[in-house]
């Protein structure tokens, strides 16, 4: 069941009828294609341009058939071309030749621009709160778990710093993201309604009672951008992209923390499991399965993109591709947010094993060496002179705290019985910029 027609002598092949059809995926949008006709019919009234009457016999219908599919009375499905003809059709099934009046003034190019912009307000701030939870769970886990630990670079041990420190890292990463999104929504918040096909239309139609009624802050200023924009839905989805990376980066932490090599945490037994041939395996598979998941968002960008490289103004059917990569990045990372949620949640720290990794790699051999430059050596020979100590205390298979004082003289006689305050891995966190860690809230 088409919307046209009327120009065609022959019948569409049933090929291009199923190659063509976008129902099996556009189907999602079904509350927003109705909202919107919902407005756009009040517009219509307000303009003098369908009458009270007709206004609320078709807001009837339009309600009564959202009633009816949210009560799963009425399957979406059937030979329709797309969610607009699916409504459409059924009705003017519903309520007679009235319903044909639907689409006065109006496009399906501005109908399905406008579907999409308000579902990705909708939905995209859904990963706000999910992020928002995520947020909360990892300063609360931080909070209860403010031991020192060690921090790395290039998957070196490097310097102290502690479990809730670290956390926080992502934490602030996270909250970049709900910024980006939020900016995102701001840049999208314009109504396409009223654009027509490319060219608006011949009748007085208000189009800032369409915006201001599906509250957004105006309409778009340009017809031919309305009807062919899909920045926000790229811009999403490169948000979503960056939000999977930094999923991706606490992902590979939490897999490499909670193998027998670091042993510094447990993965709970509800996000994590079993092999079918090794009985003592525990496999972090969410955080496994959430670095995998990343490159699926990825592509999902990739393909957005790919279908808007290089297509002149104004709508073509290209574009009817540019959902299914949104609705997938989005369920992808709505569901690797909470699962990841509730990894962090139910992991254990394992204290003594944190603490046992500070002692072996010499993370406080840069307050060494600082503890020199205050007692008057340049930098650059203090680097050495620790160095050297390094060497030494490999050599000797200990740390550099547990180095007599007579020991470390023999590198400089600058060092004095102070050294081993300074170089407490706790209270060399309470010491200059480093105080920071501590106080920090955000």
């Amino acid at each position: 069941m088409k919307l046209w027609g009327g120009r065609f002598k022959e019948e569409e092949s049933k090929l291009m009828e199923d190659f063509n059809s976008s129902l099996r995926f556009d189907k999602k949008l079904y509350y927003e294609d109705i909202k919107g006709s919902i407005s756009h019919i009040r517009m219509l009234c307000s303009c003098n341009i369908i009458s009270d009457k007709e206004r609320d016999k078709i807001i009837s219908g339009l309600l009564s058939i959202l009633e009816d599919i949210e009560k799963g009375n009425l399957k979406i499905q059937g030979d329709y071309e797309d969610i607009h003809s699916f409504v459409e059709i059924n009705l003017i099934k519903r309520i007679g030749e009235v319903g044909k009046k639907l689409h006065t003034g109006r496009s399906r190019n501005d109908q399905v621009a406008l579907d999409m912009r308000l579902y990705c307000k909708y939905h995209s701030r859904e990963v706000v709160d999910a992020l928002k939870n995520l947020i909360d769970t990892i300063v609360m886990v931080g909070d209860k778990n403010n031991y020192i630990m060690p921090g790395y670079t290039h998957l070196q041990k490097a310097q102290v710093v502690t479990f809730r420190y670290h956390l926080k890292a992502y934490e602030s990463m996270f909250k970049r993201d709900i910024k980006r999104i939020l900016n995102s929504i701001s840049i999208m918040d314009e109504s396409p309604l009223g654009c027509g096909a490319l060219a608006g239309t011949t009748y007085n139609l208000d189009r800032n009672f369409t915006a201001l009624d599906l509250e957004f802050k105006r309409p778009i200023d340009n017809f031919l951008d309305g009807v062919s924009d899909r920045d926000y839905i790229i811009e999403l989805i490169s948000n979503f992209s960056i939000i999977m990376m930094h999923l991706s980066r606490l992902s590979e932490e939490l897999i490499l923390w909670s193998s027998n090599e670091f042993n510094f945490i447990e993965l709970g037994d509800g996000f994590s499991t079993g092999s079918s041939i090794m009985p003592q395996k525990k496999n972090p598979d969410g955080a496994e399965l959430i670095r995998g998941k990343t490159g699926r968002v990825y592509g999902d960008l990739v393909s957005i993109l790919t279908v808007m490289k290089a297509i002149p103004l104004a709508y073509n059917k290209d574009m009817q591709e540019d959902k299914e990569p949104f609705f997938d990045a989005l369920n992808t990372v709505l569901s690797c947010i909470n699962i990841m949620e509730g990894i962090i949640d139910t992991l254990r720290v394992k204290k003594e094993n944190l603490t046992k990794a500070v002692k072996k790699g010499f993370l406080n051999a840069t307050e060494c060496a600082d503890y020199l430059v205050n007692k008057g050596m340049t930098f650059r020979d203090a680097h050495k002179a620790i160095g050297e100590i390094v060497i030494f205390c490999e050599e000797k298979n200990c740390a550099i705290e547990d180095l007599k004082l007579e020991e470390f003289r023999r590198f400089t006689s600058l060092f004095s019985k102070d050294v081993y305050e300074f170089i407490d891995y706790k209270k060399s966190l309470n010491k200059g910029i480093k105080k920071e860690m501590n106080l920090q809230k955000y």
